[in-house]
């Protein structure tokens, strides 16, 4: 009454806005069922079109199985998912304002591109390298490439994405580290797959959102941020144009009565009427066929594509293209030997190993330790250099 409230009315004012304040926080840091669903339709359309990426860049089969959408942080992510692992950055420079992170196991990402390098996906290299995190960059800008492309189809809208950044990380549970990106310090969108390839893999992908992010792609693929069009007015109708009127034909003189169809007029023979036992005109006989009433029927010759024997192998040229950039180790063998643990501890300065060359015999010239060619060494100014002399093709 004396204009002053008590503290006992101020707490009941402050306890009145409470839950609408938690409410709102909630809706931030939540998806509803309708965001999950979409989440996992955008993610299941895009995963599908990177797996026939990846099959052309591996020739594999690739199976990428229908999505599992949750809330996650940092902590239950280190949890659930094997370390070390390879952290892939994808940013979106246009159509959307976003980015997201894909995550590898380390020991899938050399099977990958073990596959992408020629090799057979069996005996990987024991370290992850520099080598192996480019390539599989490569990889994933060739799948996230044509993932923008189906989200542009989806949200009628060009979609365009910047070159992914690969890092191995020993994940810990404590501690984020500085290459993650910041949303991942808080709650963000999980959104988890089953992976096969072939024999090989058979593994768990990753995919991460931040909320904000998926919120704007759910709005984006319902419609509610669709630029209003632009109302095109009707044509106005047009008037069909008025006929000229047709002349009324003029008066004819009462014609003579016309006999009915099959009988004769009086006084005349019966034209055209069939004797008994002859068929009519354009009736077959009983047993005979009826002529010149098939239709006309254009047959042709069978023609056959020709075999070209170059299709898989111009196929295959493309498929190589896509990895062109990709650097690979080369190096020459001059010879081997096998020696046993107590020869090679008496090794010294001065010591000479005989190799299994013969001298003058051709030198082995290895990339990522697979043997491609055969040569000779010559000296180039002050270095060394393999003349190639033969190329060692594969045996099927």
């Amino acid at each position: 009454m004396d204009g002053m409230l008590s503290q006992e009315e101020i707490n009941a004012l402050l306890s009145g806005f409470t839950p609408d304040s938690s409410s709102s926080s909630e809706s931030t840091s939540e998806l509803s069922p309708e965001e999950k669903d979409a989440i996992g339709e955008i993610s299941n359309i895009c995963m599908g079109t990177a797996a026939t990426t990846l099959y052309s860049l591996v020739n594999q089969k690739v199976v990428i199985t229908t999505p599992v959408v949750d809330i996650s942080n940092w902590s239950e992510l280190t949890a659930d998912y094997a370390r070390p692992c390879v952290f892939i950055n994808i940013y979106y420079k246009e159509g959307i304002d976003g980015n997201n992170v894909l995550i590898l196991k380390e020991d899938d990402v050399k099977i990958i591109t073990d596959l992408m390098m020629g090799g057979d996906g069996l005996n990987p290299s024991p370290e992850l390298t520099d080598l192996h995190l480019s390539a599989i960059c490569e990889a994933m800008n060739q799948m996230m490439g044509s993932t923008a492309t189906s989200l542009s189809s989806m949200l009628n809208c060009k979609i365009d994405i910047s070159p992914p950044e690969a890092d191995l990380m020993n994940m810990d549970a404590d501690v984020v580290p500085d290459k993650v990106t910041d949303f991942m310090k808080s709650n963000f969108v999980k959104v988890t797959f089953r992976m096969t390839i072939g024999d090989l893999v058979d593994s768990t992908i990753m995919q991460l959102y931040p909320i904000e992010f998926s919120k704007e792609l759910y709005k984006r693929f319902s419609g509610g941020d669709e630029p209003a069009k632009e109302e095109t007015p009707a044509p106005a109708p047009q008037t069909p144009p008025q006929s000229a009127p047709t002349p009324s034909a003029p008066q004819s003189q009462p014609a003579m009565e016309q006999p009915t169809m099959g009988q004769p007029m009086m006084g005349q023979p019966m034209m055209g009427m069939p004797m008994m036992g002859q068929p009519m005109m354009g009736q077959p006989m009983m047993g005979m066929p009826m002529m010149g009433m098939q239709p006309d029927v254009n047959v042709q010759n069978v023609q056959f594509q020709a075999f070209n024997p170059m299709a898989n192998l111009a196929m295959q040229q493309e498929n190589i293209e896509l990895i062109m950039d990709v650097p690979l180790e080369v190096s020459v063998v001059l010879g081997r030997t096998r020696k046993s643990i107590k020869e090679i501890l008496e090794f010294g300065p001065g010591t000479i190993i005989e190799l299994d060359k013969l001298a003058g015999e051709p030198i082995d010239v290895m990339v990522n330790q697979k043997l491609v060619a055969k040569g000779e060494v010559v000296v180039i100014e002050e270095s060394f250099g393999i003349r190639i002399s033969e190329i060692i093709k594969e045996k099927l």
